[in-house]
């Protein structure tokens, strides 16, 4: 069992919400994104997304995009943000997941960057561009290194997905990602209501839980989204923080106007 699964477990048997944070390594800074990550888990965040920036971040709205266009230009990409990883790890006990797309594993190799992050500390990969069907073989790399292939369904995923993902993930996944909208990340009008209801419908059909993302930026969004879920996923307003603090005149940190939103959000779910 990763350590994702513990800790999914350890949640439902206190009947709390998961808080899963996304953070795109390497923006602001890589050391900014580097405490940033470890300050969403101090403030109560209990899932890392370790963002990895790309070119052609097709699932991503603006936001994520550009902070993946700046970490880019810096220097990051799939073996910095491992790095990164390893740092957090050595801060912070909380579940890693790995979160990009297919195109860097594929180029770095899957043995190899499931070889690699397994040293870091990471817990598991969800790769955003790869399909149910054609997942096998990276899933049965991680499980043989004791890691989670975290799985993706969205509202137009039909009966055949849905069965696939739950033969897929027998014996452990950490959670099944419900997508809220057939849209990007950032998506202000996510039906959360309806994506709450159907996360419900596909814990009974999966027998795994199932957190909420896309659309949720407030912690009454949050509330929404997880009444019927096991949690749900923050990303763009946590990167979205992160980029005003660079304009800010006042020179507010990152660190600080993430620690506000995550324990906002936190505050929102423990009441769900």
């Amino acid at each position: 069992m990763s350590r994702i699964d513990e800790t999914m477990s350890a949640l439902a048997a206190k009947k709390r919400k998961a808080l899963v944070a996304y953070v795109c390594m390497g923006d602001p800074s890589y050391q900014a994104s580097i405490d940033v990550a470890v300050a969403c888990a101090e403030a109560g965040a209990d899932v890392l997304e370790i963002g990895v920036p790309f070119s052609d971040p097709t699932a991503d709205g603006p936001i994520i995009a550009r902070a993946s266009e700046r970490a880019l230009q810096a220097g990051g990409g799939l073996v910095r943000s491992i790095d990164a990883a390893r740092a957090i790890r050595a801060r912070t006990a909380a579940p890693l997941l790995l979160f990009g797309y297919y195109n860097p594993i594929f180029v770095h190799g899957e043995e190899r960057t499931v070889q690699q992050a397994k040293d870091a500390g990471i817990d598991g990969l969800l790769v955003v561009d790869l399909p149910v069907e054609e997942a096998a073989p990276l899933r049965a790399i991680c499980k043989r290194h004791g890691m989670s292939l975290v799985p993706l369904l969205t509202p137009t995923s039909g009966p055949e997905r849905v069965a696939l993902t739950k033969a897929a993930i027998a014996g452990g996944a950490g959670f099944v990602y419900y997508v809220s909208v057939a849209g990007v990340t950032g998506s202000g009008q996510a039906p959360l209501e309806l994506a709450s209801a159907r996360a419900a419908e596909l814990r009974r059909e999966t027998g795994a839980p199932v957190v909420v993302g896309f659309g949720i930026d407030s912690p009454e969004k949050a509330r929404v989204a997880a009444a019927g879920a096991d949690g749900v996923v923050v990303g763009s307003a946590i990167v979205r923080a992160g980029e005003s603090s660079m304009r800010s005149p006042q020179g507010s940190s990152a660190t600080a106007d993430v620690t506000r939103l995550i324990r906002g959000l936190r505050a929102a779910l423990d009441e769900a």
